[in-house]
């Protein structure tokens, strides 16, 4: 969704995504002009924060990166959490948003929920944003968009796999959580996002799924973007239970002024431009 006010950007040729979640925030800045990603950061906060911390967090982090304060020809807001859900499009009724989500999210009356229409699938996200970061983020820049991650993943998912006829199971891991996107025959057939602390928690969830939705764990292939590498313990516990791991590509076309460590990380903030 925009966000949009008669304040206009500067000329420039750099554009700037923010990913934002209680445990953390993570940014990339596009000169287009070049093609190259001139800035890509992630910042773990030390605990999990509540909404007014979180902002508290977030001014201090626009105080002292310097590659955010710069202008920007356009401003990308990505929300990570777990107060979302998908309904389908000939389902929806903007005037239901509260209704579809209070069965699987905890949610407030004074809540605003804001909705994600996917373009290459028939479901929409609807969403609780962290309105406060919202309202920081359109003071300093003005006209922005905001999005669920869910929506980014989901859109760039089904993109990447549309020639594929097999089932094909995505897992974006992040701090404490993961979201867990299942496509076949270019169709989304599964979406949800999982907290964890232990690998058993993460396999568990894993495994859950698949059997669930008749996957059959030596068949299907999994594929792991994000916060994850083969050295890592949730990647060995999947790699023991699951037979076809690999990991995805987050990286394009672009050019670095540094690369990330992993080409597949950054999955949804690179993917979001």
């Amino acid at each position: 969704m925009a966000l949009t006010s008669n304040t206009t950007h500067k000329l420039t040729n750099k554009q700037l995504s923010i990913q934002i979640s209680l445990n953390g925030l993570s940014f990339c800045v596009l000169n287009q002009s070049t093609n190259t990603i001139t800035a890509l950061k992630k910042i773990d906060f030390s605990k999990k924060l509540n909404p007014i911390k979180l902002l508290e967090k977030v001014e201090n982090i626009f105080k002292t990166e310097k590659s955010l304060q710069d202008s920007f020809s356009s401003v990308t807001l990505i929300h990570e959490n777990e107060l979302s859900t998908l309904v389908p499009k000939h389902l929806f009724n903007e005037d239901a948003l509260a209704d579809y989500l209070k069965f699987n999210a905890k949610i407030f009356q004074t809540d605003f929920i804001s909705f994600d229409e996917t373009t290459n699938s028939n479901a929409v996200s609807v969403y609780v944003p962290y309105v406060n970061i919202n309202n920081y983020i359109y003071d300093k820049f003005g006209a922005f968009t905001f999005k669920h991650i869910s929506t980014i993943l989901i859109e760039n998912i089904l993109e990447a796999e549309k020639h594929t006829n097999q089932p094909k199971v995505y897992i974006n891991v992040n701090t404490s959580n993961f979201e867990l996107v299942v496509v076949n025959n270019n169709k989304l057939v599964f979406y949800n996002t999982f907290e964890y602390v232990t690998k058993q928690d993460f396999i568990y969830y894993i495994l859950f799924t698949a059997e669930q939705l008749q996957l059959n764990p030596e068949v299907f292939n999994l594929v792991f973007v994000g916060d994850i590498d083969d050295t890592d313990e949730f990647y060995k516990i999947t790699y023991k239970y699951v037979r076809n791991v690999s990991f995805g590509n987050s990286i394009g076309n672009y050019n670095f002024i540094e690369k990330p460590k992993h080409k597949h990380s950054f999955f949804t903030l690179i993917k979001s431009f």
